[in-house]
């Protein structure tokens, strides 16, 4: 089984990412999409606004209703700060029949390079690189040994963004539609991101 791991803090899930899973499974020929929020993401400066436990029941919500989409709070439930490599470790030990690729925007690729312990994470993982519209990638730069790792897959144009959703929020306008309807029924219902 070929499985996609997209994470992120989800802080809320929205509509681009779900559109971002779904290109990824069909481009990529995944079995499977595990949505997973990670606990205290180490390249975000700022603390989520939503509980970990919150955030996840976004995730759960939004998944509904697809039956490719798995959420997964691994990394919530082992606390701290959320490396990959330590995710990866975890999944391969539990699904040793489980092939793993992390989905990632073209943007990110080019930082794969610093990722902590990138070098161990290629040995579990392969990459599934989502290339927007207008953005160049320059794979040459990459190291040959992860560069070989990357499957890059065109991915729509969506401009949405869980900081512009937050800012809306605060703002007391609407959100609808930028999410699911379950995830904000769930944001009006615990008053999350408003002032």
């Amino acid at each position: 089984m070929l499985v996609g791991i997209m994470g992120g803090t989800f802080d809320p899930i929205h509509t681009g990412h779900l559109i971002a899973a779904e290109r990824a499974r069909v481009e990529a020929g995944l079995d499977e999409v595990w949505l997973m929020p990670a606990n205290v993401p180490p390249h975000k400066p700022n603390a989520p606004k939503a509980t970990a436990r919150q955030r996840f029941d976004m995730v759960c919500l939004a998944a509904e209703g697809n039956a490719f989409f798995r959420p997964l709070d691994i990394e919530i439930g082992k606390g701290g700060v959320s490396y990959s490599i330590d995710t990866i470790e975890l999944l391969s030990s539990q699904h040793p029949d489980t092939d793993f690729a992390y989905i990632i925007g073209a943007d990110m690729v080019q930082y794969l390079p610093q990722w902590h312990r990138i070098d161990d994470i290629v040995r579990h993982i392969r990459f599934i690189g989502l290339a927007r519209p207008g953005y160049e990638l320059d794979m040459d730069t990459i190291p040959i040994h992860i560069r070989s790792r990357v499957t890059i897959v065109p991915m729509p144009l969506v401009e949405i963004s869980s900081t512009a959703i937050r800012e809306e929020r605060l703002k007391g306008k609407s959100v609808r539609y930028l999410v699911t309807d379950a995830v904000h029924n769930y944001m009006e219902v615990n008053h999350l991101y408003e002032s």
